[in-house]
């Protein structure tokens, strides 16, 4: 009976060593319902806030030719043929440079007078004249002192764009303020 008892007893351990096995295996496999925190944080990336004095120049531009053309989006004002009548893009680009021309109280600016190649020399140099006395004119009705500004007309002896026909002499009649 001994053989008997010790394969019984061989039995019961191995089944039992099975139901142990099975039951970890279980256990192994119930989901986890813990909430995984990251080993290591994960660090936001710094964003250097501008300074004051960049934060004014992304704003007004610096104070010079450049910075009023970035602040206004343009130095110039371009006119009709003939005429020295600003028209609504003018006015528009001209409230912009007062703008510029408050915050820096200090800039003079030169308005000149520009035309096409058409007309005499005298002819142009006289309406050259009446354009950039129009922006002047329309920039002190804005509120900018006329002691900050002067003009110069130039006539046809200076063209932006050399050329013959309207893409380039429309280029030409123009008034543009030159930061002194």
């Amino acid at each position: 009976m001994s053989v008997r008892l010790g394969k019984k007893i061989a039995y019961l351990s191995a089944a039992a060593l099975l139901v142990a096995a099975c039951s970890k295996d279980k256990a192994e496999q119930k989901p986890d319902t813990t909430i995984d925190q990251p080993a290591v944080e994960q660090q936001q990336p710094t964003v250097k806030q501008p300074s004051l004095e960049e934060q004014e120049l992304m704003t007004w531009g610096e104070k010079s030719q450049k910075g009023l053309d970035y602040y206004a989006g343009a130095d110039r004002v371009f006119f009709e043929y003939d005429s020295a009548e600003l028209t609504a893009a003018a006015r528009s680009t001209l409230a912009k440079q007062k703008e510029w021309m408050d915050h820096y109280r200090d800039v003079r600016v030169a308005v000149e007078g520009h035309c096409d190649e058409r007309g005499t020399r005298e002819y142009n140099l006289a309406l050259g004249e009446r354009r950039a006395n129009a922006v002047k004119n329309y920039l002190v009705a804005l509120g900018v002192p006329a002691s900050r500004l002067s003009t110069i007309s130039y006539g046809k002896e200076r063209p932006a764009v050399v050329g013959n026909g309207e893409s380039s002499w429309s280029q030409n009649r123009r008034g543009v303020l030159v930061v002194q």
